[in-house]
């Protein structure tokens, strides 16, 4: 994928051949990290030949360097831009290697995240990888491409959702063909742009996983220390590709701060939402009879069905308590009708939760994380009732009326740490 954004400076991403302009706006993973970036530039996304939504390259092959920088200059002129601060992610490293010593005039800032100047090993490159192992990664790949079992390696962090590992997998389905993945793979085991390096000109910045098993560091390290003007930053984790996975934040605070010169300060952003805590009811006593095995994969089928509502209804979620979860709802209604759908479904499974639920004005900040009072209260009214069902507090109920729903009162409650004595309702299911 080339990715264009613009501020001040033109921002071009050059990542894998894996990409698709229409379907990327599918994972909400990708479109929070195109946010974050539109937080500090205007894009321009286009596919690289071969992929997603361009045409094929003739017998399945994949563009020269010099077809790639012909490409991504057109697009910069089309967009009006006379300099360029380049990304080269994972396999698009070595063609934003090329483009960028090619180009000095137009870049001024290179970027490059998770990639490498060489992947097979040589006598003078003992950190590439043995011929041997190269034969099993290209059957592996072939094997695995478009199936969830491809990330195991370059995404560990979704190893245990199953649903996001699927959605990924059809995107890659929907990003390229086997034939083109075949071409990539024997495409990258010959390409070697060493020799390019010291010609690089622009301020350099290398990113790297200090866990990444499928784009390792030591190849990072190597660009960081043949490139004349580059810093190293080396960030934790293991997730590599695609770049939208995983914890980003980190990767994205340092692009920020080398394009714009400024370090992005943890901002909170105060708002009116619904905020939901579920837990489930028994849940000691059910991992002790169940066994550990058994347990685990209920649990995993309740965190999947949980997902699915929470999208459904349009919630964010904020994260996982132990066996709950807490999200977030911009409209009480909707809220209230998914904590209903979860009391309903998860039975189907075994389960049995309850969901407590507070209208109020909370803080976000720019790492997702929540906080307020409105958010202690719906913690505390989740712990006032210990049968399943839906618990809210009595400002939910004012303000879900017209909608339907149907409350009968509880009485009033003493909330851990909260003022006052709390009114609180418990929903009247329709099944």
């Amino acid at each position: 994928m080339g990715l264009i954004g613009l501020s001040v400076i033109l921002t071009v991403y050059i990542g894998s051949i894996d990409s698709n302009i229409e379907a990327v706006w599918d994972l909400p993973e990708a479109v929070a990290y195109f946010d974050r970036l539109a937080g500090f530039a205007r894009m321009l996304i286009f596919d690289n030949r071969g992929s997603g939504i361009s045409d094929p390259v003739p017998g399945n092959g994949l563009p020269t360097f010099e077809t790639f920088s012909d490409d991504a200059r057109f697009a910069i002129d089309a967009a009006g831009f006379h300099e360029a601060t380049i990304i080269g992610d994972v396999e698009g490293g070595p063609a934003a290697i090329f483009f960028t010593a090619a180009n000095p005039d137009l870049v001024d800032g290179l970027i490059l995240s998770n990639t490498f100047a060489r992947l097979q090993q040589a006598d003078d490159y003992p950190i590439g990888i043995p011929s041997a192992a190269l034969d099993n990664l290209t059957i592996w790949l072939q094997a695995n491409w478009g199936t969830p079992g491809y990330f195991a390696s370059s995404a560990p962090s979704v190893a245990g959702e199953p649903e996001v590992a699927s959605r990924l997998a059809r995107y890659q389905r929907m990003s390229t063909t086997p034939g083109v993945t075949q071409a990539v793979t024997k495409f990258y085991r010959g390409i070697d742009v060493r020799w390019v390096l010291p010609a690089i000109t622009a301020q350099t910045l290398v990113l790297v996983r200090d866990g990444a098993r499928f784009h390792r560091p030591e190849h990072g390290r190597y660009l960081a220390e043949h490139v004349p003007q580059a810093t190293l930053v080396e960030l934790p984790g293991a997730d590599t590709a695609p770049f939208f996975i995983g914890d980003t934040e980190p990767a994205l605070d340092a692009i920020e701060e080398f394009i714009t010169g400024t370090r992005p300060r943890t901002v909170s952003t105060r708002m009116l939402a619904t905020v939901m805590f579920t837990d489930i009811i028994g849940s000691t006593r059910q991992a002790a009879a169940l066994g550990d095995a058994r347990w685990l994969e209920m649990l995993e089928a309740h965190r999947t069905l949980t997902r699915q509502w929470i999208r459904r209804y349009r919630g964010k979620e904020i994260n996982t308590t132990g066996d709950g979860f807490v999200a977030t709802f911009d409209g009480p209604t909707r809220a209230v009708t998914c904590a209903e759908e979860l009391v309903r479904t998860m039975p189907d499974l075994g389960i049995e939760i309850r969901a407590g639920l507070h209208t109020g004005e909370i803080e976000e900040d720019s790492n997702g994380d929540i906080g307020g009072l409105a958010v202690h209260i719906a913690s505390r009214v989740a712990d006032a009732f210990k049968e399943p069902g839906v618990v809210v507090s009595s400002t939910v109920k004012d303000l879900v009326v017209g909608s339907g729903l149907v409350f009968e009162p509880l009485g009033d409650f003493e909330l851990t740490g909260i003022p006052d004595r709390w009114p609180l309702l418990r929903l009247q299911t329709t099944s």
